[in-house]
């Protein structure tokens, strides 16, 4: 019989299979050869103590009995054809996890995505790098696949309450991720990886019946009688349908105004803002690993760090290890940062986000735009960020000491970000009240992680897309907006999922709602 093991091993043994088995068989104090097979089920690094460990949950198979692993395959889909259509705008994980849930579930999508398909997106990321030209159509937020795309393809989620995680990875397996996807504590695909995966997913929507309809941008929904019946797209298309998935990420901000203008009910939501810092990955992996070397059998160390300041929390988001750090602006005269790590994440440099909770009130500011006050303050700070760098897509940038100290650095050495820093006082940038929060943050920070708190780090502002700063209201149990039926707001886009894998989850739920709501 096959038997189920927990163990802690030296790194060099969790990736040499012969060396796993001879450790495996000591414990089990059988031979080698007794040991046919060893499947691995989860993988995670314990480097609290000074001998890093790798815990392992694994499957040993005896010899001359079967062996017996999930087959990880695709549902049996349908073809949809013929079927009852549903619009889904946005083709983000939201978005395209949505409309392979409305096939599972004998339901023709209609995906509208107002950029271009995964391949012909590299060239606008190519402009916004090179030449600082912004397509407000397609770049790193917005075209197939979403914002995950091209900034990291990290797959983990804290929030297990959200749905079948497992589920969604599986179909990420199945579409052609790397099956170490379902066994990383942490699972991470990779930019240059992930767009053939989407790609995947897309002509297996089309291929089932399904549409995907690129360069599609909604600029009108038709409303009847408080129902949806339909959208507009820029090029005066009407697209009819009685049910629609509002998927559109959470830097649509002319989805919030045309809902606003329409007297949709929406509502500010508090989101997180701050910057992106930038260490060596070496100095991260000795502070992590305790070591002064990595060695060759543990990956990029990530960190993770939450403080309390001024009653406000403080933490570290969407940690890049071995990764660099991108422009992900969606307009002209705005700058906008974001990082992202190739699958082997093997870059020089370290970087996350490091950003402070905001409150309500602290858009009172702009109280005058009503529920897009949130909105208007995260884009005051992107557009004077982009006139004190030089109205180019350079960032404002300082060292992590002398913002501590007020102190405008005399120098700024050269960066991941590719289109370049320009040295400015970052307090500049920022409310007093969020200059302050930070200041004292890296302070503490520094006391938690000796050596992060370094003038050898980088700070890059902003880091203003964290999340939504609206929320587009919708029952807790149909899913469909509050006053408009037919009218489902998913997932990032409407305040209610962040990531990859929860936004994913979210655009499941809406899907199954809709043929609940069907039936």
């Amino acid at each position: 019989m096959s038997k189920e093991l927990l163990l802690q091993v030296a790194p060099e043994i969790a990736v040499n299979d012969n060396l796993l088995k001879q450790h495996i068989a000591k414990l089990e104090r059988i031979s080698s050869a007794e040991i046919q097979h060893i499947s691995i089920l989860k993988r995670s690094i314990d480097a609290r103590q000074k001998s890093i460990k790798i815990n392992l949950k694994v499957v040993l198979f005896y010899q001359n009995e079967p062996i017996v692993e999930k087959k990880i395959e695709l549902p049996d889909y349908k073809d949809v054809s013929k079927a009852q259509e549903v619009i889904v705008v946005g083709a983000g994980p939201a978005g395209l996890f949505a409309a392979l849930q409305l096939i599972e579930l004998g339901l023709k999508p209609i995906v509208l995505e107002r950029g271009k398909n995964v391949q012909e997106r590299r060239r606008d990321l190519k402009a916004i790098n090179i030449d600082h030209i912004v397509n407000e159509d397609s770049n790193y937020c917005y075209g197939e696949g979403g914002a995950g795309t091209y900034s990291d393809g990290k797959l983990y989620t804290r929030s297990k309450k959200r749905g079948d995680v497992d589920r969604i990875l599986e179909l990420f397996v199945a579409f052609g991720a790397s099956h170490d996807i379902l066994v990383e504590a942490h699972p991470h695909i990779g930019t240059n990886k992930l767009p053939k995966i989407i790609q995947a997913i897309r002509e297996k929507i089309i291929e089932l019946g399904g549409q995907v309809w690129f360069n599609t941008k909604v600029v009108d929904f038709l409303i009847k009688n408080n129902a949806i019946e339909g959208v507009v797209t820029q090029k005066g298309d009407k697209i009819l349908a009685s049910h629609l998935i509002l998927a559109t990420g959470h830097s649509a901000r002319d989805i919030y105004e045309l809902l606003h203008q329409k007297e949709v009910f929406i509502e500010a939501k508090p989101f997180a803002l701050g910057v992106r810092a930038e260490h060596s990955q070496e100095l991260i992996d000795k502070i992590q690993y305790s070591c002064d070397f990595r060695g060759e059998f543990l990956p990029p160390a990530p960190y993770s760090i939450v403080k309390q300041i001024n009653g406000r929390g403080m933490y570290s988001f969407c940690m890049c290890p071995g990764g660099v750090i991108a422009p992900c602006a969606t307009s002209p005269g705005e700058v906008v940062t974001n990082g992202w790590s190739p699958s082997k994440r093997d870059q020089a440099t370290a970087n996350s986000g490091i950003v402070v909770e905001l409150k309500l009130e602290d858009f009172k500011p702009f109280a005058k735009f009503g529920p897009l006050a949130g909105m208007e303050f995260q884009k005051s700070i992107e557009q004077q960020a982009w006139r004190l760098a030089g109205a180019t897509q350079k960032v404002p940038a300082q060292r992590m000491i002398d913002f501590t100290q007020s102190k405008v650095s005399t120098s700024i050495p050269k960066t991941s970000y590719v289109p370049g820093t320009t040295s400015v006082e970052l307090g500049q940038v920022f409310p007093g009240f969020l200059t302050q929060t930070l200041r004292q943050g890296f302070v503490e920070f520094g006391k938690s992680m000796k050596g992060y708190l370094t003038n050898d780090a980088i700070l890059h502002a902003p880091e203003s897309r964290t999340s939504s700063p609206v929320r587009i209201p919708r029952d807790s149990m149909t899913l469909e907006h509050l006053h408009i039926k037919g009218l489902y707001p998913c997932a990032e886009g409407a305040g209610y999922a962040g990531g990859i894998i929860s936004a994913a989850i979210d655009g499941e739920k809406c899907a199954l709602k809709i043929a609940e709501s069907l039936n």
